[in-house]
């Protein structure tokens, strides 16, 4: 009897597994980005549904401690259209982040004394079906970075023209 009320989780469909389903392609462009930590996300049934018809946003969105937990604030995962109006889920919601006690708070501790922000990078399932999510220790960078970055991608693209013409 034990064993009928636990949930059998739905065997991993070979295209979910490893599948990035946001990325937040913006955050290396505005943030210097320092150590980053895979964290694990509670959802609902209907966003689970949503990430896995491949909708979702994290570009305007970062982590907050708050109690002694995280919160990723900000991300958009629309609501699941087939769940109906009374099943969904509010769109930009509070999600908890699940990570472990000590690394909840040597994050923080690390936010407060370096004044950094938690940005999360990109959002994925993972081999065994849940869905991560790697955030980041990140600093802003300054205008003058942010042309300096430009300027090395520029030239990184202008690099690889002229080898390819020689070649």
């Amino acid at each position: 009897m034990a064993g009928k009320n636990k949930a059998a989780r739905k065997p991993v469909k070979k295209s979910d597994a490893g599948r990035v389903l946001a990325d937040n392609r913006k955050a290396r462009y505005n943030y210097e980005i320092g150590e980053t930590v895979e964290a694990g996300i509670m959802l609902t049934g209907s966003e689970v549904k949503s990430l896995r018809a491949g909708r979702a946003n994290i570009a305007e969105s970062y982590a907050s401690d708050e109690g002694g937990e995280l919160w990723l604030i900000n991300a958009y995962i629309p609501p699941y259209d087939p769940a109906g109006r009374f099943n969904s889920h509010e769109p930009r919601r509070k999600r908890k982040l699940l990570l472990h006690r000590r690394q909840i708070s040597r994050l923080s501790g690390l936010r407060k004394q370096q004044g950094v922000t938690l940005i999360p990078l990109r959002l994925y399932f993972n081999d065994r079906g849940l869905a991560k999510l790697v955030i980041s220790l990140a600093s802003g960078k300054k205008q003058h970075d942010k042309r300096q970055t430009e300027k090395d991608r520029d030239w990184k693209r202008e690099q690889g023209r002229l080898m390819r013409e020689k070649g």
